[in-house]
């Protein structure tokens, strides 16, 4: 089992920028690649962001490439999601998520444990 706390997330306007935690426990927090995934009301879980065990960046959704940079603490169990030039439709619930598995997928039914999500509010 793997437990994921998601934390940081909050009200910005257009433009500025949020730091997003994710905190693990359970299994050995190498064992696995982490994912951020997010949802806006009325619209399905889309993928952000993916950083392999190791702390390599695998992966960004072309909406957040060159503003969102993943990154991930082993020592502290912990990855982050930094957000920069945020824009009003970066408005969401994001969800830290962990993977098992070896390839670096962007599909959400790919991972195996899931955080309960934190609110972000971009205003305009």
């Amino acid at each position: 089992q793997v437990q994921l706390v998601e934390s940081g997330g909050g009200l910005v306007q257009a433009g500025g920028s949020l730091r997003l935690s994710c905190a693990a426990s359970g299994r050995t927090f190498t064992d696995y690649a982490m994912g951020w995934f997010r949802q806006a009301p009325g619209k399905e879980r889309e993928f952000v962001a993916r950083i392999n065990r190791g702390g390599v960046p695998t992966a960004y959704a072309d909406s957040v490439q060159g503003r969102f940079t993943i990154s991930r603490d082993n020592a502290r169990n912990t990855v982050y999601l930094q957000m920069n030039s945020l824009k009003p439709e970066d408005t969401a619930v994001y969800y830290c998520a962990a993977d098992f598995g070896r390839l670096p997928v962007r599909d959400s039914n790919k991972y195996d444990y899931w955080g309960q999500g934190t609110q972000v509010t971009v205003s305009s």
